[in-house]
């Protein structure tokens, strides 16, 4: 894992350093659940994940959404994130098993990813910077 939380007053603000594009995704999803969840959590079932965007930021932008909505709506506690990237696309598997708030904790609920301030390098190695709204 090769995300950072960095001092932010109202939100969480994630650092992101991989050696390619879809290790940065990976660890980006990473830093959602271990924001949102307290950990403990089995990698028992897989679901998969996509995502599309017109420029790095935009497509980042979105796989963030989608893994909010995943642990949020779904239900669906996530250990860990497979993913790749190609031209304007995220994909990848999801491992965890159905959220138990007993046994997962649900630490700061996310509202949504911003753009605000949101960089994204992608290639070999990738860098990304992005604010999560709580």
């Amino acid at each position: 894992m090769t995300y950072r939380l960095l001092d932010h007053a109202t939100d969480a603000e994630v650092e992101v350093d991989a050696p390619d594009a879809g290790s940065a995704f990976a660890d980006a999803a990473a830093a959602v659940a271990g924001i949102m969840l307290a950990g403990g959590v089995a990698e028992k079932e897989s679901r998969d994940i996509s995502a599309a965007g017109s420029s790095p930021e935009m497509l980042l932008y979105g796989w963030l959404e989608e893994v909010i909505f995943l642990v949020v709506t779904e239900g669906f506690a996530v250990s860990r994130i497979e993913a790749r990237v190609s031209g304007g696309r995220a994909e990848g598997t999801a491992r965890g098993e159905p959220l138990d708030v007993a046994r997962h904790g649900f630490g700061t609920e996310i509202k949504a990813p911003t753009l605000h301030g949101m960089e994204v390098r992608l290639g070999t190695p990738s860098y990304m910077r992005f604010i999560l709204d709580l």
